[in-house]
């Protein structure tokens, strides 16, 4: 039975990971130190004799690789409020954290999937967004910690793929949603169900006329699997994500239709760095992996919904 390590594991996307892979048949050791992960979100497979979790830091702790075949590295705080909340430990998470991983992943002889971002494309003056595109990023400024922190990880990526020979994979995550999504996350999503649900203003920054597009968290883990499974994919960088673009303004109404909320639209001033548009080019994943989407925003949106009203 081959051994996985996947680092974040407590959290949104990696708890689906860990249970995707255990699924599987995958043993499974869940590295988190709970910063913005949870031990709820490991309820539903934590008895599987096959998983195991270790409360470790990256930054700080030994993460014990050995034997693993696959590294899967996704430890950082991910949503603007955590990651503003935790900048420094972002920041090093990213850093000295992915460092220290590839380093075991080397001494294991494993390969290694790290989960970078769509934010590594700042606020692109490309539109959709390829992974030939070099991005505009400001490095100086409330969202560095995350958008520099990742492009750093990636930078550290290809040199352990150029000096040590690493088999190394790239996933530049876009907008992904879902149930265990963390109420008070900041994402847009989680966001607008909770204020709909309550009966909330659901508030909306500038006009509402920025894009974003948004990705099943079922979907998502299933592109992982298959960028970090598929033979032949050595040092390759892919996006992953859903093409299909929406204003703020459309996923708000739509999010209020599906709720029945009464509640109203208001508008306040925008953030600093907000990216005006994000929407991936996924032709990559399409001929690399054979992956698209499957679940359509309506669809994931309810279910995502269901999860908010009975959590």
């Amino acid at each position: 039975m081959e051994k996985i390590v996947i680092t974040g594991g407590a959290g949104f996307i990696g708890s689906h990971l860990c249970e995707a892979l255990l699924n599987r048949g995958y043993q499974v050791l869940c590295v988190d130190n709970l910063i913005t992960g949870s031990e709820k979100n490991l309820e539903s497979f934590k008895g599987n004799s096959n998983f195991e979790f270790k409360n470790l830091d990256v930054t700080r702790d030994q993460i014990d690789c050995s034997g693993a075949s696959y590294i899967f590295h996704l430890a950082s705080p991910a949503s603007p409020v955590d990651y503003q909340k935790h900048p420094e430990e972002t920041a090093l998470a990213n850093s000295l954290g992915t460092i220290n991983l590839l380093k075991e992943a080397v001494k294991a002889k494993a390969r290694f999937l790290m989960a970078s971002t769509s934010e590594v494309y700042g606020d692109p003056k490309e539109h959709p967004q390829k992974e030939t595109y070099w991005g505009n990023v400001n490095s100086y400024g409330p969202r560095s910690c995350y958008d520099e922190g990742k492009r750093f990880a990636e930078t550290m990526v290809y040199i352990y793929r150029q000096k040590y020979d690493l088999d190394t994979r790239i996933v530049r995550i876009f907008n992904t949603y879902g149930p265990r999504m963390q109420k008070d996350d900041g994402r847009v999503v989680s966001n607008f169900i909770n204020q709909a649900l309550e009966q909330k203003p659901l508030t909306i920054y500038g006009e509402g006329k920025q894009t974003r597009s948004f990705c099943f968290v079922s979907d998502l883990v299933e592109g992982l699997m298959k960028l970090m499974f598929t033979e032949g994919l050595k040092g390759e960088v892919v996006n992953l994500g859903n093409p299909e673009e929406y204003t703020m303004l459309s996923l708000a109404e739509k999010i209020k239709a599906i709720t029945g909320s009464s509640s109203e639209i208001v508008f306040k001033d925008i953030p600093a760095d907000d990216p005006k548009q994000r929407c991936p080019d996924i032709s990559k994943a399409k001929t690399l992996l054979g992956w698209e989407p499957r679940i359509k925003v309506d669809e994931g949106l309810v279910k995502t919904i269901e999860y908010f009203r009975s959590a």
